[in-house]
């Protein structure tokens, strides 16, 4: 019996078919996206659910004469069925050319590279790690979402590029509910299973839902000092990266840091921003087919690179950098601050502990301004102690005051946010942020 392909191999013998079957002057992309991945549903502290996922699908891209068309097909993981059905979307995609317009602001990557990057360290013993949780959690109702396995990204084209990428990870993402209702939420995600880092967030969790026990604090609409918890910072992160760097949305004068990059504003010298793809779970490709390379997006609060595809460099002469469709970060760090974790209460004094936010959006995009709830363990602080438990509040400030005018200091730590999509399969990208503490927040109600 001849031993089974690997997803790379399986991966390199489907390139090989396809490079065979064209015919000249036709060109080919070809995208490989798979997992393998173990789920388990937690509820009230007990394995509810537990899972296996194994898919993989490619995404094929036809070119001939300007004109292109796409096709995704799943893969059955037998080479001769994954063949035919490679042929028969290649079929597909020479029947549908012919009907297609040309179009300007199509840009292949001419040149061959190679990148191949196994991310291969062992995952934790899922028996183990469930008895970390369940040791962890005793006497609370923990609802929870724990995710692992490896990721797999491919690319390939006619012109000779080859990108292999795989990265093994976890995401654990838990509440921990009090009986009145309500929750602290936390997570834990990464490539390597800490027991004692584990063992620190989940206390931490812990300590906040004691608080819930107490009176909720009523809080008037104003200005209120804060700090932002790192999951609180990546809601108004995932909003900023939202064409926020992207050469597209900058271009086209859409960007909500638009007067960033024109140099009308600034953030805090604190604040520094990079997508640090080489030291991330992300590929070091993007699915146009350019290699991708660290990038500093924001410098001392300055706006510095941006992030481009193929199609906004073709568009307004640009030069590419291998942004991944969409160009949002998928990799994004933060720089670190000198706040320790054992002082955030002290140097917070009076005002507002922040786990998490929700429900952002624009209240003026142009002006970075962004509106939101608050979420989760929000809790009232006085001299350095918390208090108590705060109402649901909305805010509603500008990023430039967030993290500009009125940023006081950023933490030594920073937490790495893994996405928890599961949407067509999980995901690598990710966000490497500090807490931060802010001299001013503005609740409206």
């Amino acid at each position: 019996m001849s031993t089974p392909l690997s997803q790379a191999e399986q991966f390199k013998a489907l390139v090989q078919w396809l490079g065979e079957a064209i015919r000249p002057p036709e060109q080919f992309t070809l995208g490989y996206d798979a997992e393998a991945s173990e789920f388990i549903r937690f509820n009230k502290g007990k394995v509810r659910q537990a899972g296996l996922v194994q898919q993989a699908s490619l995404s094929l891209k036809l070119i001939n004469d300007g004109r292109h068309a796409d096709v995704s097909l799943t893969l059955a993981g037998e080479l001769d069925v994954d063949c035919q059905r490679l042929a028969d979307a290649l079929q597909q995609l020479r029947d549908t050319l012919p009907m297609l317009p040309a179009d300007p602001y199509l840009l292949l990557n001419p040149q061959p590279w190679h990148s191949d990057n196994v991310q291969g360290r062992p995952l934790p013993d899922t028996a183990r790690v469930l008895e970390e949780i369940r040791s962890a959690c005793e006497g609370v109702d923990l609802v929870g979402f724990y995710a692992s396995g490896p990721i797999s990204y491919g690319y390939a084209s006619s012109e000779g590029a080859f990108g292999w990428h795989q990265a093994n990870s976890f995401n654990f993402d838990w509440s921990l509910f009090h009986s009145n209702g309500q929750a602290v939420k936390a997570s834990y995600a990464g490539a390597d299973w800490d027991s004692e880092r584990f063992a620190r967030r989940m206390q931490l969790a812990r300590e906040q839902l004691s608080f819930l026990d107490r009176p909720l604090h009523a809080l008037a609409p104003g200005e209120y000092r804060a700090y932002l918890a790192p999951a609180a910072l990546e809601e108004v992160m995932s909003m900023l990266c939202w064409g926020g760097f992207s050469a597209q949305a900058l271009a086209s004068k859409s960007s909500p840091l638009q007067k960033l990059y024109a140099g009308d504003a600034q953030l805090s010298p604190l604040v520094s921003f990079d997508e640090q793809v080489s030291q991330s779970l992300s590929p070091a490709f993007s699915g146009e087919g350019y290699p991708r390379q660290d990038l500093s997006l924001v410098k001392h609060g300055k706006a510095n690179q941006q992030l481009v595809g193929s199609r906004s460099a073709a568009e307004y002469g640009l030069q590419v950098n291998g942004a991944p469709w969409g160009e949002a970060p998928s990799a994004l760090a933060m720089a670190a601050g000198t706040l320790e974790q054992a002082d955030i209460l002290k140097q917070l004094g009076t005002g507002l502990y922040i786990s998490n936010l929700w429900y952002l959006n624009y209240s003026d995009q142009p002006a970075a301004r962004l509106t939101g709830m608050t979420r989760f363990a929000t809790f009232w602080v006085e001299n350095g102690e918390i208090k108590a438990p705060v109402n649901t509040m909305r805010f509603d400030d500008s990023v430039y005051s967030l993290l500009g005018s009125q940023l006081e200091a950023l933490t030594v730590e920073r937490e790495l946010l893994l996405s928890s999509s599961t949407y067509d399969q999980r995901q690598t990208a990710s966000n490497l942020l500090p807490g931060a503490l802010v001299k001013k927040l503005t609740l409206t109600l």
